[in-house]
């Protein structure tokens, strides 16, 4: 089921990527742009900005995930967790308000639970040289059952399950214990490869295509990780203590980039 180069996932991945959380305005900016080129530039979801970040009130009570290219030495992709603050008007999740119609509160629900407690997943993006092959132009992140096979060129997923992996451990070290997020189907089914199933909390509404409210609990994703997957989570968990631990990650390059753009 999966190539040769999976049985060392966590090796592997370190050789090639490096996850990092945006600790720093200027590692968010890093965020913003990527979320700029993907869902403005390339998916026209969103409208283009002049200062080429992609923001919205939620971005301020956000934790901020990015994945580094080691080859390239950019930041080639990222995710963020919203977390529930009274600066909002009404102080909901996003998908709360996308879905206050169409969720199951039989299953959950969310306006009863600890507001610390959970969080929203939204804004998983991955740059095009690094998302981009047929039938994937149309989609901020993507994931194939090729992926996982042992084709001529098999590529295990390692940007998105770096970046899902990284989101987990994020929301764990910060005592988030319910993820929610709004998903297709069939990604919910590939989440569902590391251990824990992404449950279906109410009827599907439109955003940019059909999605789910979905929720997870982050210890259930923990305790019921794959063998195959735990190599890999060891290695991100380990690099995001080591940035939580330092404070601050920005590498020289970007440092001289936000010098001269008078960040």
């Amino acid at each position: 089921m999966f190539s040769r180069e999976s049985a060392h996932l966590g090796t592997s991945f370190e050789q090639y990527f490096r996850i990092v959380p945006a600790l720093t305005e200027a590692l968010k900016h890093e965020a913003y742009r990527v979320r700029h080129s993907v869902y403005c530039d390339d998916l026209q979801f969103e409208l283009t900005r002049y200062n080429k970040f992609e923001m919205d009130e939620y971005d301020a009570h956000a934790l901020h995930l990015l994945i580094r290219s080691i080859r390239s030495e950019t930041f080639i992709g990222c995710t963020r967790i919203i977390r529930p603050s009274s600066d909002v008007a009404d102080g909901l999740l996003p998908f709360e308000s996308a879905c206050a119609g169409t969720l199951d509160r039989s299953m959950i629900d969310p306006s009863k639970l600890p507001r610390d407690k959970i969080a929203e997943v939204s804004r998983l993006a991955v740059v095009a040289t690094f998302r981009r092959r047929k039938g994937e132009e149309i989609r901020p992140l993507d994931i194939t059952e090729a992926d996982y096979g042992a084709g001529p060129i098999p590529r295990f997923p390692y940007i998105p399950l770096g970046l899902y992996i990284g989101t987990v451990e994020l929301a764990r070290i910060h005592n988030i214990q319910i993820l929610f997020m709004l998903t297709e189907e069939r990604l919910a089914k590939h989440f569902s490869r590391l251990g824990a199933q992404l449950e279906f909390i109410g009827a599907p509404v439109e955003h940019r295509g059909l999605r789910f409210p979905s929720m997870v609990y982050v210890g259930d994703i923990i305790n019921n990780m794959r063998p195959i997957f735990r190599p890999l989570y060891q290695t991100i968990a380990t690099e995001i203590r080591a940035c939580l631990a330092e404070k601050t990650i920005v590498t020289p390059s970007i440092e001289a980039e936000h010098r001269i753009i008078g960040f």
